[in-house]
């Protein structure tokens, strides 16, 4: 269990040289950019001044394509995290990176990274080519064999669910990774976002979802596949080898502080008994400005109340099979109807177990329903 002077750490690094027409993220094209690094390190400063002295449990760098930087550039960050934080022995430092950055890979050792996230989505490369990537099987194989020879904890991301999948291109996906035995897997369900590429293009009606049902039998192959081959599906969408599980994530879902610096970064910070949510400035060139200015990048920061805080811990702790404690959701101000946990308990969807409340392998599956009965107060 982590303690109140805990602390997370996500940079966002908000470039990429091609942007996936699926991608609702707050992303940009472009690669390298000076003055946003240098932002970056000042932003930390700033939130070092606001929250005082911390212990650093995990640094992630997130987007985007943050493997579009130097390992200069990494050292740079990292350096001035360690200078204003004391960190934990175990630190976790993170990546992630696109398949096609390999030539920094090996000078990133240097800068202490021990955990390097691999966006692969799929070896197959007709599904390469309708998810926009600019990889192909090929290349995703001989990038993952590289770092797993480079890093000692190593996690790959999988797409399930795009229009021409077929349940043989799926069971190849997860036999090919296991060929090289990641210590970690996380695998998405493709979802269409409004506002994106492909969600343009259904507004057309030049692209088609995959049917719901067939998305659902893709999912339990997956669980069905990646647990059979040892690996704990330890939250709904990630799978992990013994201790490789992701602290960062992790301490998202479990409702530890972290800082959020870069473009768009989310934080969540206990100050003074309160807890507060913020929201970086979102575009580059006003993130960059704002800090020149203010010495923060944050242009939204909002206290939470007692009933935002509880609703949040169980929207994420739900998605972890620990699950959450009945006391610390109470404390928070939260409140669980008897019947509605009885009516789910007797469905097979949560399971109680003295103070610990989990969804089952069942309830996963329709997890927003799930929440949704909870919160009806």
């Amino acid at each position: 269990m982590y303690s109140d002077k805990d602390l997370a750490i996500y940079v966002h690094w908000p470039y990429c040289s091609r942007i996936c027409p699926y991608c609702d993220f707050n992303v940009y094209k472009g690669r390298r950019n000076e003055s946003l690094v240098k932002a970056v390190c000042d932003d930390l400063s700033g939130w070092r001044s606001w929250i005082g002295p911390r212990q650093v449990r995990s640094i992630h760098f997130g987007g985007g394509t943050p493997s579009l930087l130097y390992a200069d550039d990494l050292n740079r960050v990292i350096n001035r995290i360690t200078s204003l934080w004391s960190t934990a022995s175990k630190c976790e430092i993170a990546l992630e990176a696109n398949p096609n950055d390999a030539d920094r890979w090996r000078a990133y050792q240097s800068t202490g990274l021990n955990r390097f996230s691999l966006g692969i989505q799929t070896f197959n490369n007709e599904g390469l080519k309708f998810l926009g990537r600019d990889h192909d099987g090929k290349t995703a194989r001989s990038s993952l064999a590289m770092v797993m020879d480079i890093f000692p904890s190593v996690s790959i991301d999988l797409i399930f669910g795009w229009c021409g999948q077929t349940a043989d291109i799926l069971r190849n996906d997860l036999c090919t990774a296991m060929e090289y035995l990641p210590h970690h897997i996380s695998t998405y369900q493709l979802t269409i976002e409004p506002g994106t590429a492909f969600g343009r293009a259904l507004e057309r009606g030049s692209l088609h979802a995959l049917d719901p049902d067939m998305s659902a039998d893709f999912y339990d192959h997956v669980v069905a596949h990646l647990t059979h081959a040892g690996y704990d599906h330890y939250e709904v969408s990630n799978f992990a080898r013994p201790d490789h599980k992701s602290r960062h994530n992790m301490a998202c879902w479990t409702g530890m502080d972290y800082v959020g610096v870069g473009p768009g970064a989310h934080g969540r910070i206990t100050r003074d008994g309160h807890r507060y949510t913020t929201v970086a400035e979102l575009r580059p060139g006003g993130y960059i400005t704002r800090v020149g200015q203010t010495g923060f990048g944050i242009y939204e920061k909002r206290r939470l109340s007692r009933t935002e805080q509880a609703s949040e811990y169980l929207l994420m702790g739900l998605r972890i099979s620990d699950g959450i404690s009945v006391e610390r959701f109470e404390r928070l101000g939260g409140h669980l109807n008897p019947d509605i946990l009885k009516e789910l308990a007797e469905g097979n969807f949560i399971e109680i177990s003295g103070d610990k409340l989990s969804a089952t392998t069942g309830g996963r599956r329709v997890l927003d329903k799930i929440i949704e009965k909870l919160l009806i107060d």
